[in-house]
């Protein structure tokens, strides 16, 4: 039963409309889009009425899965912007200081949407049931709802069942600050599933516990167990204890490691701010051997000019992106977009690239050129530099011969 809220119902959420039932086909972009727009309404009410927003956000959630039902979520994409979604509306929902009622009628909702979530979608919701529940009292009485099944489906006499409010009850026990229950379910799992043990940690810690809670983590470290995961709750253990040269040295990298790496030398720089970006580089060049222009990118990024030519010379580097920082150096550092492009030629003549063409070549070399006129160097002199690099192939000419012949003639 659904509990309106003064003034929520009358509201016309543009994003309503949006999320019928089976209202996307299969392609998911559309889908990403509009729940993008959803919850930049639901944001821009928040500043204004947080109680309507946090009933708008509610009542999101209950149509995320009808609407998505038809979507192919295979690559990913749709259930990433679901789960950002979700942490951007907890708290929203979590803000306003309402009464228990109201509360306890969006707890409801909420977990009628989570039992009706086929596809799953909106899983990631129980996660974060303890702080929905926002008081100990509010997440106790959900514990004690949830409890027995729980410890049935999980315990060491379950027979591999499924209970959608599993991950709701560990954290609805963790809201009600019962802490030493949680980790004796925890424990009591017949599986050392790093989703049920991560509650242990955050236990432990909340209990003040850090060293046990940094050794139950590292137990976790088994046969399908995420490192990353496992690597990022111990790296948040020894940073909130103070020792954050312990956490870098022994989980920064593969803690923060992104979808690029870009991504992850950012990560890490982000988070270690004491740490000079050419040491997180070093590092992380250390920690793949081999794979030194694949760092190329980070070390552009971080200024490190000298060591982003060298690291492109030693190991393949997409020559696309050598040649997009040639091109856009060309003036401000032109030594560097030089070492770029020699780099990108060198890179394309020894088969490195991704449907290379005559046009790739022709590109690296126009930045090559114009790098040269920044430095005062002849275009002859260029053409001696890259015939060098590549050698005397005899008949057997590269791409890269090919498509350079008249300028070198």
């Amino acid at each position: 039963m659904k509990t309106p809220l003064v003034g929520s119902r009358s509201h016309k959420w543009a994003f309503a409309s949006h999320f019928r039932r089976k209202a996307f086909g299969w392609r998911s972009a559309l889908p990403i889009q509009r729940l993008k727009e959803a919850v930049t309404e639901i944001k821009r009410a928040a500043r204004i009425d947080p109680l309507l927003a946090a009933d708008g956000a509610v009542l999101l959630l209950e149509k995320l899965s009808p609407a998505l039902e038809q979507v192919d979520s295979s690559s990913g994409a749709l259930g990433s912007a679901v789960n950002r979604a979700i942490d951007v509306l907890v708290p929203i929902i979590a803000a306003p200081d309402v009464a228990k009622s109201v509360r306890e009628a969006w707890l409801e909702r909420l977990f009628d949407a989570l039992q009706e979530d086929r596809m799953p979608y909106i899983e990631h919701l129980g996660d974060f049931w303890g702080q929905l529940c926002v008081t100990p009292s509010i997440a106790s009485s959900w514990a004690e709802r949830l409890l027995e099944t729980t410890t049935r489906v999980i315990g060491p006499d379950g027979h591999g069942e499924f209970f959608t409010g599993t991950t709701a009850c560990l954290s609805a026990l963790y809201g009600a600050q019962r802490y030493d229950e949680l980790i004796r379910l925890v424990d009591s799992a017949r599986f050392n599933w790093w989703h049920y043990r991560r509650w242990g940690v955050d236990a432990l810690m909340a209990q003040g516990r850090p060293a046990e809670a940094l050794r139950y983590a590292q137990a976790s470290q088994e046969a399908n167990t995420p490192l990353g995961a496992v690597a990022k709750a111990c790296e948040a253990v020894l940073l909130k204890s103070g020792m954050v040269d312990e956490a870098y040295a022994r989980y920064a990298i593969i803690a923060n490691e992104g979808t690029t790496h870009l991504a992850t030398f950012r990560a890490i720089v982000k988070k270690y701010p004491h740490k000079q970006p050419g040491e997180v580089l070093h590092d992380l060049v250390a920690s793949d051997p081999s794979s030194e222009g694949k760092w190329f990118a980070a070390a552009k990024d971080a200024g490190l000019f000298e060591l982003a030519a060298s690291l492109a010379g030693q190991s393949p580097a997409d020559p696309r992106t050598l040649t997009r920082a040639a091109r856009d150096f060309g003036a401000s550092q032109p030594e560097f977009a030089m070492s770029c492009g020699l780099s990108a030629l060198h890179w394309i003549a020894a088969g490195y690239g991704y449907d290379i063409t005559r046009i790739d070549v022709l590109d690296a070399y126009a930045a090559i050129v114009h790098a040269g006129e920044t430095l005062g160097i002849a275009t002859a002199e260029i053409n001696a530099r890259i015939r060098a690099q590549l050698g005397d192939r005899g008949s057997d000419r590269s791409l890269v011969e090919e498509a350079l012949a008249h300028h070198f003639r």
